[in-house]
């Protein structure tokens, strides 16, 4: 079925020919988004000659990601090269003439066909990899520790799993692992629209004590600016095809980044600690995400460093932020000696009580959340890794 997005209300029986009868006609940008999501069924949008160059390119480069099968051919008066180039870098696939009914016939047959074999590729992508975004609004509570220790420990469980370091300025992902990446994030604007598993495998670096697989932030802060948000959503939407699990490590703020990620979550695992101003912005976290329609029953709030002596208690942190705390996790001197050496804890210390918090916190709020079998409390010590022994450890 074919969208026609054209102010002209004349153009409907103009272009009907080449259209065929199949045919709805819209007049605005948001009707043509509202009308793809209302009907899956829809495999193509010509958008008409009086639609303005950026709007049409604007569409059709959102539309990309989201459904990177379906076709959008753009008319024009007359076609000049930088309008040319201008969309087919936006992801329209052809411009024609819009006087030039044979053209438009024979680009409609080419996009058809090529809309049926990425839907056939698309199809072979299909998987139920699940994606977990840590957030916290302030930094220093520890979210990047609990995202490399769950990430860990989910990828010694014989689970293929990628950590993605969103934190695109200051990301600390892979020094706390000793990693030496040679790509990133940045990496993949490269292949913005056309990204599939083997690009995605080209920027990711292993772990090699857990198994784990990360992602980069850019290691000049400058190119954060230089990814746009799409790249993130075309990003995770590949790695859940390829891997169990997701997990996204994000800066302390909503940043454009961040909302795409949160978008396409099936969870968001939002950290506090006993501190006023964490909880401050952790309640304003949470009143942004109802405002954006996150469902709540998709995300669970972790406490971390839950047993510090600073005045405030569990139950205050409840209070305030009017929700339950799903789980709590303690201080420990030896988290940070941990990151020192570039191995998670969870794998360096198995019994250490920080430990057995999180393995605790991953197998009841994550695994299990997903149907994932997992053994009983306390029963799960002798974590085993791919290529490590706790040998060091329990001695």
């Amino acid at each position: 079925m074919t969208l026609l997005w054209e102010t002209n209300p004349a153009a409907v029986d103009r272009y009907r020919f080449a259209l065929g009868s199949d045919l709805e006609a819209v007049t605005a940008a948001a009707r043509v988004t509202r009308a793809l999501e209302d009907n899956p069924a829809h495999t193509l949008v010509v958008i008409g000659p009086e639609v303005d160059l950026a709007a049409a390119c604007e569409l059709a480069e959102a539309e990309r990601v989201l459904r990177p099968e379906l076709g959008v051919i753009l008319l024009r008066h007359r076609i000049e090269v930088h309008a040319l180039s201008e969309a087919l870098r936006s992801g329209i696939r052809e411009v024609v003439q819009s006087d030039d009914q044979a053209a438009l016939t024979d680009a409609v047959r080419r996009s058809l066909e090529l809309t049926a074999q990425l839907a056939g590729k698309q199809q072979s992508l299909q998987s139920d990899g699940k994606v977990i975004t840590v957030f916290s609004a302030k930094g220093g509570v520890g979210k990047t520790t609990l995202s490399t220790n769950i990430a860990a420990y989910l990828a010694s469980s014989n689970k293929r799993v990628l950590l993605i370091d969103l934190d695109l300025m200051f990301g600390d992902v892979a020094i706390s692992l000793q990693l030496l990446p040679q790509a990133s994030v940045r990496d993949v604007v490269a292949m913005s629209g056309h990204l599939d598993p083997q690009g995605l495998e080209s920027v990711v670096v292993k772990h090699a004590e857990s198994g784990l697989e990360v992602a980069a932030a850019p290691s000049d802060p400058a190119d954060a600016e230089r990814i746009p948000a799409h790249v993130v959503t075309e990003l995770i939407r590949v790695a859940r095809s390829v891997y169990d699990y997701v997990l996204i490590d994000t800066p302390p703020s909503f940043t454009e980044h961040v909302l795409a990620a949160i978008d396409v979550s099936d969870l968001t695992l939002l950290i506090a600690t006993l501190d006023i101003p964490a909880v401050k912005n952790l309640r304003i976290a949470l009143n942004t995400l109802d405002a954006l329609g996150a469902p709540k029953e998709a995300r669970f709030i972790v406490l971390n460093r839950s047993d510090a002596k600073v005045g405030l208690k569990a139950s205050d942190v409840e209070a305030a932020l009017q929700q339950p705390i799903a789980a709590s996790v303690p201080n420990s001197l030896t988290v940070p000696a941990s990151v020192n050496r570039g191995v998670p804890i969870v794998l360096d210390e198995p019994k250490n009580p920080v430990s057995i918090a999180m393995r605790d916190l991953a197998d009841r709020e994550i695994r299990r959340r997903f149907g994932e079998p997992v053994a009983e409390s306390g029963k799960h010590l002798n974590v085993t890794r791919r290529t490590f022994s706790f040998a060091r450890s329990t001695a």
